[in-house]
């Protein structure tokens, strides 16, 4: 994994000013050192610059960026970020028209697919990467992203330059750059957040690059194109041929999931999820006489404090040791204390460049930074609830039928600490359900699917284009922050797209959730690990730790805060007196109200940190 960043202009002459320029691509490069710290370069051409950070896990040696290969004596130059994970199937194609790599990299078998299909050649990809390429005979950069958005890719224009980065910050090395909120931007973190809307930056003129897309910049503009999309499609397998395709899309995924020249390990949790992408990997790595590394998480004293709700209907320690000894893996077992997750929430805006998921966010930045000391590649079970359906809100029916996404279903925990001014300057409403209903538009439905069915459709498409991008963005930023790179086998677009079809009373037979996946791996677990209830990722339950962020707010709110302005002083004070009383999770199933603590200390320290302007 690595970071990409750079600039475009067709009109511009960057040489005229080499070193100013070059200057600008260092910056980019050291402020993104985290995400490739194994080796960094940048390239200068008087149109376009490019800077690239590497995190060295395929061809160590050869696979140094950017990279420049030549086509007719014209130069094309490669910045690139990702895992693709059918090369044998691209090295073929190009070998079918006389085209030999001279390195074993990914990145050159990107850049010469380019070379020789043309853009559209992206379909034929299957990985996760954002990447670009620059046409000096064309003067064109062309911009691309993985079918989910596993890795970003932001952008934004400044007097006809095109700026563009991993991550925000790479974009703020470019001179007149600046981090303003307007009210979509201000609606995005209030409203939505820690959610965002596909394609949204948040900042002011910013974008991300929509999944599934690409974009070619040229001196005739900019032209998106959509080269995968989830579309509705009848399904005509039976029960039992389901269970067996969905079998082998999932062990399919996760073996080809683990390319790599250096050991890769898997987080392991106990739940089905985790489970059988590790058990798959320990077995992929039996038949070499190797064995597999696990890691699991959880909080100091959480035996101590931990209630079981419905939600959380029980710990993970007890499964992860039944899964330790079922698979003979290496396991360590790692903790984070209170104070280490309140500390590191700044640490979270920092990868990120916005508020994010709070202590959930924080707390596995803190695990990944431990793990990376050992390993450079991780396998997640991340992405299988919003694939096969594993949320309440995909079987309740009072939240399929909403009307709104169902993680948010109310906005008023939020609007009750707000500013009542702000809130009417917001409209918040308004611009949930402008982002909701332009969203569900998005999904044809199948003229015989009943209300039901059609809801649960859009809830599905809904938590892929929204809920797991958001996991997805803070499995990126918490890993990618310490140069781990983290694979999700779940969100391969192979498994995805047949899952996103197959009908209810499959996924939930019996009413049993996410029947198929633990039908379609029996035989890889132990049943009392198959069927075990879904149990989130770990929170604590410490009271202290509410306390200790209450404390924190007050002493922000005593000095010098721009926060102050956003919000009802006086609800804020009731409220941090009994955080207890704040009601539901205001996002997801686990952030209540000492997340919703943690997330007002988030954007303070963000809007302190980048100096951030608001336009209303």
């Amino acid at each position: 994994m690595c970071s990409i960043s750079g600039f475009f202009n067709p009109n511009a002459s960057f040489m005229g000013r080499k070193d100013y320029y070059m200057h600008i691509l260092d910056e980019m490069r050291q402020v993104l050192k985290h995400r490739g710290p194994d080796e960094n370069d940048r390239i200068l051409t008087d149109r376009c610059g490019l800077a690239h950070t590497r995190l060295s896990i395929i061809d160590l040696a050869n696979g140094h960026q950017p990279m420049t290969r030549f086509l007719d004596g014209y130069a094309y130059h490669i910045v690139y970020n990702g895992e693709i994970y059918n090369l044998d199937l691209l090295r073929s194609r190009l070998r079918d028209h006389d085209v030999v790599p001279e390195t074993t990299s990914d990145t050159e078998v990107l850049l010469l697919s380019f070379l020789t299909f043309g853009a559209d050649f992206i379909k034929e990809v299957d990985g996760i990467f954002a990447f670009a390429i620059y046409d000096e005979r064309h003067e064109t950069l062309t911009l691309f992203r993985d079918s989910f958005g596993v890795k970003p890719l932001f952008y934004t224009i400044h007097d006809g330059t095109l700026i563009f980065s991993s991550e925000p910050k790479g974009c703020f090395c470019f001179p007149g750059v600046e981090a303003v909120l307007d009210r979509s931007g201000l609606n995005e973190i209030l409203s939505l957040g820690p959610a965002r809307s596909p394609g949204s930056g948040v900042f002011k003129g910013f974008h991300e690059l929509l999944p599934g897309t690409y974009m070619t910049c040229s001196r005739y503009g900019r032209h998106t194109t959509t080269y995968f999309h989830l579309e509705s499609r009848p399904h005509f397998d039976s029960y039992e041929e389901t269970v067996e395709k969905t079998s082998f899309l999932i062990q399919d995924a996760i073996r080809r999931q683990m390319v790599s020249d250096v050991p890769v390990c898997t987080f392991l949790s106990g739940g089905v999820d985790s489970s059988v992408v590790s058990a798959v990997c320990a077995a992929a790595l039996k038949e070499k006489g190797e064995r597999l590394t696990t890691y699991s998480f959880d909080f100091t004293e959480n035996d101590k404090y931990f209630k079981a709700n419905s939600f959380q209907p029980s710990q993970d320690r007890p499964y992860v040791d039944k899964m330790v000894e079922f698979l003979h893996s290496d396991h360590h077992y790692l903790e984070c204390s209170n104070t280490t997750q309140a500390d590191l929430l700044t640490r979270s805006v920092d990868a990120h460049d916005l508020p994010c998921m709070v202590d959930i966010d924080s707390s596995l930045q803190y695990f990944c930074e431990k793990v990376s000391h050992t390993h450079k590649v991780v396998l997640t079970g991340e992405c299988a609830d919003e694939v096969f359906g594993g949320y309440p809100w995909f079987h309740r029916e009072e939240m399929l039928r909403s009307g709104t996404f169902p993680w948010t279903p109310s906005l008023e925990p939020r609007k009750a600490l707000l500013s009542p001014t702000l809130v009417d300057e917001l409209r918040m409403e308004n611009y949930v359900a402008e982002v909701y209903n332009r969203s569900v538009s998005e999904i044809n439905i199948l003229p015989g699917e009943n209300e039901t069915e059609t809801n649960r459709r859009r809830v599905g498409y809904l938590n892929i284009r929204f809920f797991m991008q958001t996991l997805l963005n803070r499995m990126d930023r918490t890993s990618m922050y310490s140069g781990l790179e983290a694979r999700v086998p779940f969100a391969d677009r192979a498994l995805v797209d047949y899952v996103f079809n197959i009908p209810w009373e499959m996924k939930a037979k019996d009413g049993l959730v996410k029947n198929i996946l633990r039908q379609a791996s029996k035989g890889l677990l132990p049943d009392e690990i198959l069927f075990r209830r879904k149990s989130p990722y770990p929170k604590s339950y410490n009271p202290y730790y509410e306390t200790l962020l209450a404390g924190r707010l007050r002493e922000t709110l005593a000095g010098d805060s721009l926060l102050k302005e956003l919000l009802n002083m006086k609800t804020l004070n009731q409220f941090l007196d009994n955080p207890k009383d704040y009601g539901k999770p205001w996002y997801g199933q686990l952030m209540a109200g000492p997340q919703m603590i943690a997330y007002l200390l988030q954007i303070d320290y963000f809007l302190k940190k980048y100096k951030v302007r608001i336009e209303l």
